[in-house]
């Protein structure tokens, strides 16, 4: 929900599915509108992550640099938090500038904790992790789902028993805190000090974003990707339950590198996981409100967003 004055320094959303064309639209507006880029996406944080997670090429970067790409060592982790106190500190530094934010990308979780703020969880405990992690190894995730349930049946319908991240993150929570997840995700933190203007881009037909996923998975192959992969995989302090090494394509290039599957069963896999991302983030963006949709193929977008801004 927007609720700030128009007395607030303007902020531009440009959101929307994997492959709509954000990229594009966010470096024409910073031109026309004196604006600056930050990227709002799990991926780009990555170093040496260049061509699976489709990042900015360097004419791009030219016309409009993008902050918060290309900082974080793939071995590490970056929250929801992280991310948020990030995006408003070089929000701050644009305006400060005379000049507007364009915060675009397809990472939804973080434009809602810049939306909405964030809930007063604790800070991560490694040795509790590594506890339950451990007890992970010895009866298995599903045990660990159980006890969840029993804790946070809320939290366990959302989380599903093989995903580790937010499992682990959840009894955490409890363990640190001795309150559930659910409990303090209902205090949130203050709404940003900006008068947002949210957009989302998208092919009016599904089919056709499909078709552009495709078509992007194959440019990727043929740009190298493969050895992309290699040699993450081969640094050999890198592995499949990371983050990083979650994005799509990169998980399905992995296993096909470890022969795990064959080329065409990874190039299958690698576009099915990108439609399913891109399902996810319009499941997002339906129930978003204050919203302005634009179609990925109207050459009047940009045009559309600065007579909104005026």
């Amino acid at each position: 929900m927007n609720t700030l004055s128009n007395s607030l320094p303007p902020a531009v959303f440009i959101m929307g599915p994997t492959a709509s064309g954000k990229t594009a639209l966010a470096i024409e507006l910073a031109q026309r509108i004196n604006g600056e880029v930050i990227s709002v996406d799990s991926a780009l944080i990555y170093k040496d992550m260049d061509i699976g997670t489709a990042k900015p090429n360097a004419e791009e970067l030219r016309l409009a640099p993008h902050r918060l790409i290309s900082f974080l060592d793939p071995k590490e982790s970056y929250s929801v938090a992280q991310f948020r106190s990030d995006a408003l500190r070089e929000m701050a530094v644009i305006t400060e500038k005379g000049r507007v934010p364009i915060l675009a990308g397809g990472t939804m979780m973080y434009f809602n904790a810049l939306v909405n703020g964030l809930s007063s969880l604790p800070e991560s405990d490694a040795d509790i992790r590594a506890k339950i992690e451990g007890e992970a190894k010895a009866s298995g995730w599903q045990v660990l789902h159980d006890e969840l349930r029993e804790i946070d049946p809320v939290a366990a319908k959302r989380i599903h028993p093989n995903d580790p991240q937010r499992l682990t993150r959840a009894l955490e929570v409890y363990r640190i805190s001795g309150k559930t997840m659910t409990e303090l995700t209902e205090t949130r933190s203050e709404a940003i000090p900006y008068q947002l203007y949210q957009f989302a881009i998208a092919p009016e037909d599904r089919a056709v974003l499909h078709d552009r996923i495709e078509q992007r998975f194959d440019l990727m192959l043929q740009a190298g990707f493969e050895l992309e992969v290699t040699k993450l995989r081969n640094r050999g302090d890198l592995h499949l339950d990371l983050p990083s090494m979650r994005c799509v394509g990169y998980r399905q290039m992995w296993q096909y590198l470890e022969a795990e599957l064959n080329y065409e069963e990874m190039r299958y896999r690698g576009i099915v996981a990108t439609r399913q991302l891109a399902k996810r983030q319009l499941t997002w963006l339906r129930g978003w409100q204050n919203l302005h949709w634009l179609d990925t193929f109207d050459e009047k977008n940009v045009n559309k967003i600065i007579a909104m801004l005026k």
